[in-house]
């Protein structure tokens, strides 16, 4: 007999998927007028955004990316670039503070060939890491086990982002 595993949490998901957004999700993240909780976006300034992946392979996954549209890495300006590589370290310090993970994933992926899922805007993911953090779900159901709402992880994320300042 089948089981049902059952997961309601999961149906805002599936209907803002069905609501197409016009323009880049990530530009409209990057916007001050977009509400940070609704949009899990943790830090914004003029020249970075932090936010929860909304589809995340792991607990405590991020997205950190220039404020300003663009897929080519290499034509990144140099305070830019700088600004980005900042909040990319101090993301990961966070991650390890807040989630005591032992390691971490950081990685771009750049085009479509590559397993970029948004191609016209660059981002680096940022995941803390914990042995054994990985199971059969994913292989065997197409299932990820999260043990975190995203807004929970949201909330207890925030504080550390808040001390970045601007």
């Amino acid at each position: 007999m089948m089981k049902s595993l059952q997961a309601p949490w999961r149906m805002p998901y599936i209907q803002a998927s069905q609501k197409a957004e016009s323009g880049c999700v990530f530009c409209h993240l990057a916007n001050p007028e977009t509400d940070a909780e609704e949009g899990l976006v943790l830090f914004r300034d003029r020249f970075v955004l932090i936010a929860l992946n909304r589809y995340p392979y792991n607990n405590g996954h991020l997205l950190v990316m220039p404020a300003a549209h663009g897929a080519d890495f290499a034509a990144l300006d140099a305070e830019t670039a700088t600004q980005l590589m900042k909040r990319v370290q101090q993301t990961a310090a966070i991650l390890q503070k807040a989630y005591r993970c032992p390691g971490l994933n950081i990685g771009m992926n750049l085009g479509a060939v590559a397993g970029a899922g948004i191609t016209d805007h660059m981002h680096f993911h940022v995941l803390p890491r914990w042995q054994g953090d990985t199971n059969f779900m994913p292989v065997i159901a197409d299932v990820r086990v999260m043990p975190q709402y995203l807004h929970e992880t949201w909330s207890n994320l925030l504080p550390y982002f808040k001390e970045l300042g601007d």
